[in-house]
């Protein structure tokens, strides 16, 4: 199989506008209707397949990492991606109105349909089962999707004479050519209703509420998409279903933040238990957890907890979790403490030492790694 990039005739950096007009320009070169040559058709196949690849981030990526062995199953005609705009839509913007072939309306897949779920920080790490409600169209249970009332049927659309296609010749740039559009009348099914369903009408749906289990993993994040097979809009003219997909919306911690798979947390000590040291109890997502401050700790000082962070989402194993300290100054205090600060800082003495090396900025991101030094933190 020729390389997909190569089929499109665009670099490998290319944008979704380069491909998407690479794809136009090829498909009217190649397209049966306009080209005759021997070969065309698997060349205009050949075309649709790489651009149906390459059009979506996910499939791309898959075939930038592991080449045609990433995307087997795919390209055209492939099912996870057809409720998204997939090459079918494509097809019908470029050649609708140029003279292209389209077909008569037969079983068509259902809509794909999107609901967002908010979660609470704890749920993100440690999954939960949710259910939600989905109010979506479902099969008239009525006329059970025939859209004309029981007893009666539909009759054969005049307009068409039952094709389902209305044929007009016209003039373009490159010639004569049939125009084929879908029947206005019958929207392509090739039959009109004469008696219309008494529940919804003639449409051959209604919506309905559903209750749907949705299973949350261990380790999502925001804008993470879970998959519902079939949960979809239902099939037009006895085709398949679509697929739902809940996008999940995770809620603010009071005080944790995440960053990847590991969790931070800020905490604040004074000035005592930073310089003589303290044993310290702090929150964790698993529970609280005693932390020992070693004497001379320096605000923005960093303590790893391994294995108290987010878990994997698709392998063992979790992060950790960073305990970043800052040592608070008192603004007030009492006569008392003022004596003993007093007698603390004539043992101190006044001198000021420039800081040398890494600074506490520095230091947190070797602490947290790449993954916080890239995000601007």
């Amino acid at each position: 199989m020729r390389d997909y990039y190569e089929v499109l005739e665009v670099d490998r950096t290319a944008s979704k506008e380069d491909l998407k007009k690479a794809y136009r320009r090829l498909a009217r070169r190649y397209h049966p209707d306009v080209n005759s040559e021997d070969g065309s058709d698997e060349r205009f196949k050949e075309i649709n397949e790489a651009y149906e690849v390459l059009s979506n981030e996910d499939t791309r990526a898959a075939y930038d990492r592991f080449g045609h062995a990433g995307v087997k199953g795919g390209g055209a005609g492939y099912s996870d991606f057809s409720g998204f705009g997939g090459f079918t839509d494509i097809f019908e913007e470029f050649f609708s109105g140029f003279g292209g072939r389209r077909r008569r309306a037969g079983p068509r897949r259902g809509a794909d349909l999107r609901y967002d779920l908010s979660i609470t920080f704890e749920e993100a790490v440690f999954g939960a089962e949710k259910e939600i409600q989905v109010r979506r169209p479902e099969t008239c249970p009525h006329c059970h999707g025939r859209g004309a009332e029981p007893g009666t049927i539909p009759i054969g659309c005049t307009n068409c004479n039952g094709t389902g296609e209305v044929r007009q010749m016209r003039q373009s740039f490159l010639g004569s050519f049939v125009n084929v559009t879908t029947c206005p009348v019958c929207d392509g099914s090739g039959e009109t209703i004469p008696t219309p369903c008494t529940v919804c009408h003639g449409n051959k749906q209604v919506q309905e509420t559903r209750t749907l289990s949705v299973k949350i993993p261990a380790g999502v994040d925001n804008d993470t998409q879970i998959r519902l097979s079939s949960e979809g809009g239902p099939g037009v003219d006895g085709g398949p279903p679509g697929n739902l997909y809940v996008v999940l919306h995770v809620s603010k911690h009071d005080y944790f933040q995440r960053r990847g798979v590991d969790v931070i947390l800020e905490m604040e000590i004074n000035v005592a238990q930073a310089a003589l040291g303290d044993e310290i109890e702090i929150p964790t997502v698993d529970g609280p957890e005693q932390l020992i401050v070693p004497s001379g700790t320096q605000s923005g000082a960093v303590f790893r907890l391994r294995n108290r962070g987010v878990p994997h989402l698709r392998r063992k194993g979790r992060g950790d979790q960073l305990v970043v300290v800052h040592v608070v100054i008192p603004k007030n205090l009492s006569e008392d403490q003022k004596d003993l600060m007093q007698k603390l800082a004539r043992t101190l003495g006044k001198e000021v030492i420039p800081q040398r090396g890494k600074g506490i900025l520095s230091q947190l991101k070797d602490a947290l790694g790449d993954v916080l030094g890239a995000s601007g933190f």
